[in-house]
């Protein structure tokens, strides 16, 4: 059986009590987590003026992921 290729889109969210230096870190940590469990593509979303979400730049963020993944 051929294996289903997943990816995630990931909007940094900013839940209640965090930072949105704490989500940028929980986004790489499961990039890392994603890459180490075979996920085909990993999505960076971008989103101006959003509070609840601390991507602002994924391209600036994609840089940071490519570091730490080998896959994705």
């Amino acid at each position: 059986m051929d294996s289903l290729p997943l990816s995630v889109l990931d909007q940094s969210p900013v839940a209640q009590g965090v930072t949105p230096a704490e989500a940028i870190r929980e986004t790489l940590h499961l990039a890392s987590r994603c890459d180490r469990l075979g996920y085909h593509r990993y999505w960076l979303a971008e989103h101006h003026a959003a509070g609840s979400l601390a991507s602002a730049s994924p391209e600036i963020l994609a840089a940071r992921v490519a570091s730490l993944t080998s896959r994705i």
